[in-house]
């Protein structure tokens, strides 16, 4: 029921989802989902008063999905249109004696699918977070190796200022802790129970209904609400919408690793495995087929969101097909997020960095990359304006020429004038202008470690 069609080709599956994340909204669990609900129901109204002690205990021994008929409950639903009168249908008859009859008292429909759907988050949400802490103590691990391996930082994909590997990564890890505060900052909106009748008054359950709420919601470990949000879905799109925003960190990161694996640059590359990334037909091809998976997760997850906004336009105190959109797009956050995250945890485990290709690829430019320090000294002597003036004709030349930008400053007396041979070596070199990037660095990893 909560199967999403293109997850169902084996051959792809794992590409898509994690076997834990497909656990969770596998048909058969999210029945069990469903029955827990069902049971802790019955059992909180038991304790109460409300109904019979002896029902209870009979609903919460039969709450169990392996006794459910799924063909028949897959019937029902198709007749319904929701699968919980089917499902309630076959507990009852499951029950023993009267119990049968006090499934489901004062609920409805979609406050056991609202509860449930809170449970299955609440696990997919354990295996999210987990997984994100993994990759950001890898990340971490990785900044920390590479905090003074220069390399060069680009901006409109052109040699922009020396940077260095670790910076690049710390601003990655700064991303992603703070995706990490989101989601746990949603928990307390996200878990909440879900438990109003008909149209969220609780009229059936008449002065018992807070206390029954209130009940459930301890009993299921979940927050109680305020209110009913049969209609209010800003919860859930938050969600939808917080793993949206972690994959195309995600994404952008993969994205980046794919460039820089690229032949004419190579400076970090995917692990190689026998096999892995290979071309049918071209036998040199080490392709960065994980980066690819993760770059595409991201893409298909910008699609959720905004399916996710036009399921909180609801009418009146039901969704008018609203809420069937949630049961597709919330299994479907769930998948590709967990499995971008699961990809993203392989590629930055075993990433390989080649400090040496770093090294070569800022000599490509013969110097350019260094214009500014270049033109920051001179400025503190003749300004900024005819300091630029100076580096640009230098670094035009430079170009035209081939020749390289120290030979050609050395060629000019104004240029000369100012520095000393000494002194333009020492502007030259690529890790003596990387400003503030090992101290950035150090300070984000430190703040995700130790919390300073």
């Amino acid at each position: 029921m909560s199967n999403v069609s293109s997850l169902r080709s084996d051959p792809l599956i794992d590409m898509y989802a994690t076997s834990e994340m497909r656990a969770i909204f596998d048909a058969r669990k999210q029945v069990q989902y469903w029955l827990d609900v069902e049971a802790a129901l019955a059992r909180v109204q038991a304790r109460l008063g409300l109904i019979p002690a002896s029902a209870a205990e009979e609903i919460s021994r039969k709450a169990r999905a392996e006794a459910i008929d799924m063909e028949k409950l897959q019937d029902g639903t198709r007749l319904v249109g929701y699968p919980i009168l089917s499902l309630i249908q076959q507990l009852a008859d499951l029950c023993e004696g009267e119990a049968g009859g006090y499934v489901h008292w004062g609920a409805t429909t979609q406050d056991i699918m609202d509860t449930a759907v809170v449970l299955q988050l609440r696990d997919a949400l354990e295996c999210l977070t987990r997984d994100l802490e993994t990759l950001i103590n890898i990340l971490c691990s990785l900044a920390q190796r590479h905090c003074r391996t220069v390399m060069a930082g680009r901006t409109h994909g052109q040699h922009a200022l020396p940077i260095t590997f670790g910076f690049k990564v710390a601003v990655w890890i700064d991303e992603l802790r703070r995706h990490s505060e989101r989601f746990e900052q949603c928990r307390p909106r996200l878990l909440r129970c879900q438990l109003g009748g008909a149209v969220g008054t609780l009229a059936s359950l008449g002065s018992d209904g807070w206390k029954v709420h209130r009940a459930l919601a301890e009993e299921l470990r979940l927050d109680p609400a305020p209110i009913a949000w049969h209609t209010a879905r800003d919860s859930l799109c938050e969600f939808v919408a917080l793993c949206s925003m972690l994959s195309a960190t995600l994404g952008k990161m993969a994205n980046e690793v794919a460039s820089l694996q690229k032949t004419e640059v190579a400076e970090v590359s995917e692990a190689f495995v026998p096999g892995k990334g290979s071309s049918s037909t071209m036998p040199q091809k080490r392709n960065p087929i994980l980066c690819e998976i993760v770059v595409g997760l991201a893409r298909l997850m910008t699609q959720p969101t905004s399916t996710m906004l036009a399921a909180m336009m609801p009418e009146h105190e039901r969704a008018m097909g609203e809420w069937h959109i949630e049961w597709a797009a919330i299994p479907q956050t769930c998948y590709f997020t967990a499995a971008a995250l699961h990809h993203s945890i392989a590629i930055f485990d075993d990433l390989i960095v080649s400090p040496e290709a770093m090294q070569k690829n800022l000599a490509l430019t013969h110097g350019n990359i260094m214009a500014e320090s270049i033109q920051m000294r001179l400025a503190t002597r003749i300004g900024r304006h005819r300091a630029y003036e100076l580096m640009y004709e230098a670094c035009l030349r430079a170009d035209q020429s081939g020749q390289s930008l120290r030979a050609i400053l050395l060629e000019m007396p104004e240029v000369r004038s100012i520095l000393s041979e000494s002194e333009l070596d020492y502007l030259l070199e690529p890790a003596n202008y990387i400003g503030l990037a090992v101290e950035m660095t150090n300070k984000i990893v430190d703040f995700v470690r130790k919390g300073t």
